[in-house]
């Protein structure tokens, strides 16, 4: 008896060792390839440059969806774009914005996502501020001013320097004064609005039905020369866009009674109901096929700029993963899936629409691996509830090299997410997911929605840097003996309510997006 347990154990020992060489091995080769013959550049180029912003949508999303497929099929893995919706179809034109009068000069400025389109002639108009009203009632009277005008409807911005630039250069006493006179124009902004009775959306929807010539809009993100650029909600006149600094000059133009005009070309054209896609790429695996590593990330962007950090660079550490596990782990144990998600943007669409339509596959989902906020290096990975992530996470981190750890901060065994990016929809589930939260790099303010979220704000030495990691992490998950554990800890009570906080519900998507329902 104690022969034979000497020999198991004997052999334990070196099925480890054959296991962790093997295993060092493979991981050594992943560096290597992601270092020495990366493909992330041209896919970005690709991605960003050539096809562009990928709003749901647009005919530029589809050309998105076809290029992902065609490249992976290059790469010898299977690939195919799966419709999950409809959405409302448009494709932004030119978009051209003249100051005609007091003088001349062309301003920085773009339609909105859906914006209706003025035709080729253009609108050209004055320029007036939203009026000003003791109620709604008074607000009612007042509306009959907008007729035939572009009507402004932000607050005008004091100074367009972000604070940290005040913090540096200011004085204590001028950087203080700027913050109260800030707050005190966002008050008085804040009560003009609330004044109406309206809502951000019904506002626009009150002035067109009021007769203005177009909206006017300026949604500054606290950086130099950036601003957030997200949709319309007007049917038949144009919403526009205009940078923090002309925006201010042309609200001081109206506020002095220098009556500004614009001439307003906005081309856009509405496609009608168009079909929505998740792009799905899958190494089938050679022992456990019906058992999911999945790698995520959402695909669609906001088309102020090109989506480079959201979501492009997501994007392309999970398909250099996959190209790179393709070429040194063509079999492997388990099936590595990779979802690249549409309308994230309007509410984890494609991966609730996923999570949703393929039961089969949420069930025997081994980890899900996602990225998405940004260029940055991955810097923190929680458990998100599940009581024993850190058994199986911890296993598989320790593999990946040090130089790429080193950065990661964990929290086990962490709490559910609940929104801000597609991992949510399948935690919601059950399924074990995880985010791999980056490093910020001013996301939040230079490049989350905004006009400069463009190819030239990537940091691709951080990008390989999350290259390695999921690569590695897809091995060891798929490799591992172990089927992960759902066990979900005890949620505590909300401190906020004092009710007792449960585990979030799937919810399935918006699957006809803008459109009326039938």
């Amino acid at each position: 008896m104690t022969k034979k347990l000497s020999l198991a154990f004997l052999f334990f020992i070196s099925f480890s060792a054959a296991f962790a060489q093997s295993t060092q091995e493979m991981v050594e080769k992943i560096v290597k390839e992601a270092e020495g013959n990366s493909e992330l550049e041209n896919l970005a180029h690709e991605l960003l440059d050539v096809v562009g912003p990928r709003l749901v949508g647009t005919p530029q999303m589809k050309q998105a969806n076809d290029w992902a497929v065609n490249k992976y099929k290059s790469w010898d893995i299977d690939a195919r774009n799966e419709e999950w919706g409809k959405w409302k179809g448009w494709e932004r034109g030119i978009t051209h914005v003249d100051l005609i009068s007091p003088r001349i000069q062309s301003l920085e400025a773009r339609q909105l996502a859906w914006s209706p389109s003025t035709g080729k002639k253009g609108v050209q108009a004055e320029v007036m501020i939203l009026p000003a009203a003791k109620d709604s009632m008074d607000f009612v009277n007042k509306l009959k001013s907008v007729k035939g005008k572009f009507v402004m409807i932000s607050m005008p911005q004091p100074t367009g320097r972000p604070d940290d630039n005040w913090e540096e250069w200011a004085t204590e006493e001028s950087f203080e004064k700027m913050k109260r006179d800030r707050d005190s124009l966002s008050e008085a902004w804040r009560e003009r609005t609330s004044a109406s009775g309206l809502s951000r959306r019904e506002l626009p929807q009150a002035l067109e039905k009021a007769g203005a010539a177009g909206i006017i809009s300026s949604y500054w993100s606290r950086g130099f020369g950036v601003n957030k650029v997200f949709s319309s909600y007007t049917e038949e006149i144009p919403t526009i866009d205009i940078s923090l600094e002309d925006y201010g000059m042309l609200y001081r133009l109206a506020e002095y009674g220098d009556k500004p005009e614009l001439k307003v070309v906005a081309e856009s054209q509405e496609l009608g109901e168009v079909p929505t896609f998740n792009t799905i790429a899958e190494i089938k695996g050679s022992e456990k096929p019906e058992e999911y590593v999945i790698l995520s990330a959402h695909f669609d962007s906001w088309d102020g700029a090109t989506g480079a950090t959201d979501n492009g660079t997501g994007t392309i550490v999970m398909m250099e993963a996959m190209r790179i596990l393709k070429k040194l782990y063509p079999n492997p144990k388990r099936t590595i899936l990779v979802g690249h998600w549409g309308s994230e943007e309007q509410g984890l669409n494609g991966s609730r629409a996923f999570v949703k339509d393929h039961p089969e596959i949420v069930e025997n989902t081994q980890a899900l691996f996602n990225q998405d906020n940004g260029t940055g290096r991955v810097v923190n990975i929680s458990g998100n509830g599940f009581l024993h992530a850190y058994d199986y996470l911890g296993r598989w981190l320790y593999e990946v090299p040090e130089n790429v750890t080193t950065h990661i901060e964990t929290n086990f065994p962490g709490s559910p997410g609940r929104g801000g990016s597609d991992y949510a929809s399948f935690v919601a589930a059950g399924a074990p997911a995880f985010n791999l939260s980056s490093l910020s790099w001013d996301y939040w303010n230079y490049t989350w929605h905004t006009n400069r979220d463009t190819y030239d704000k990537i940091v691709f030495d951080d990008v390989r840097n999350n290259v390695i990691l999921t690569a590695v992490l897809a091995y060891m998950a798929s490799e591992d003996p172990e089927k992960t554990s759902r066990e979900q800890i005890s949620l505590p009570k909300s401190r906020r309510t004092g009710e007792q906080m449960t585990w979030p519900e799937p919810r399935d998507a918006t699957r006809r997006g803008g459109l009326d329902e039938d």
